[in-house]
């Protein structure tokens, strides 16, 4: 019998037999095999006999049905702007990626904006007789890095939905349109000049897994730029940084 085989009852009903036969030689076997008791039943021995191979990866939902790594993906999408108070600003989105790892990937995004007054332009111009400053957006495109580090599923109406939800950052370049030049003389008529400056972005975004390769998105863009303000009295407003809000939904593709 091998010492892995002897259990801890195996040992003491050893014990009682050298005792009774009082076998000094024996006794001290049994010493030995008292003290292999703690030496094979620590909780440390236990612990990593009972541990995974560190060679396998396990995930927790058994089996990650929807595997990102080296895939490729496609989104088209259409939003609305949250940042500006005078404007209703409407887009239309698309963005490409490449998952490097199941975790990280390099995604190009561009965003095509429309813009329109609302009413709070409409009736602060009746009421007061004059037009707010306005910057709006007319177009975004930019590279981030992505990163997934979530993976669930959720189990509704007896269907399971499966989920990623991801962060990004990157750097990219906004053009805009303001009346800057013109919003404090009153002399002049209201007017847009086209902008260009340089935007870091930030993303996050919830996609759910209809099929195996089609996925729907709940995102949120952020660009951050530097930007003067209005002109007053010949002389321009103090650059400084300025944000905007995009939420969109997204249909796409990945294979």
């Amino acid at each position: 019998m091998t010492k892995e085989n002897v259990s801890f009852g195996g040992k003491l009903h050893f014990f009682f037999q050298v005792y009774n036969n009082g076998d000094v030689m024996k006794i001290w076997i049994l010493v030995a095999l008292a003290l292999s008791i703690k030496t094979y039943a620590s909780e440390k021995d236990l612990y990593d006999f009972m541990w995974l191979d560190p060679d396998k990866k396990v995930y927790v939902l058994q089996n990650k049905v929807h595997k990102k790594d080296k895939s490729i993906y496609f989104n088209l999408g259409y939003g609305t702007g949250l940042s500006s108070t005078f404007q209703d600003t409407s887009m239309l989105h698309a963005n490409t990626g490449y998952y490097i790892t199941e975790e990280w990937a390099i995604e190009g995004l561009y965003t095509k904006y429309s813009n329109s007054d609302n009413d709070n332009f409409t009736n602060i111009k009746k009421v007061n007789g004059v037009v707010p400053f306005l910057r709006r957006p007319l177009s975004n495109y930019g590279v981030i890095g992505k990163w997934s580090p979530f993976y669930g599923k959720i189990n509704t109406f007896n269907k399971i939905f499966y989920f990623d939800w991801s962060f990004g950052a990157g750097l990219g370049k906004i053009n805009n349109e303001s009346n800057a030049t013109t919003v404090a003389v009153t002399s002049t008529a209201n007017r847009y000049n086209k902008e260009s400056a340089t935007s870091i972005i930030f993303k996050t975004q919830l996609q759910f897994h209809a099929t195996e390769n089609i996925h729907v998105g709940f995102d949120a863009i952020m660009n951050n730029y530097k930007a003067p303000g209005p002109t007053i009295n010949g002389r321009a407003g103090t650059s400084t940084m300025r944000s905007t809000w995009d939420a969109l939904i997204t249909f796409g593709v990945s294979f």
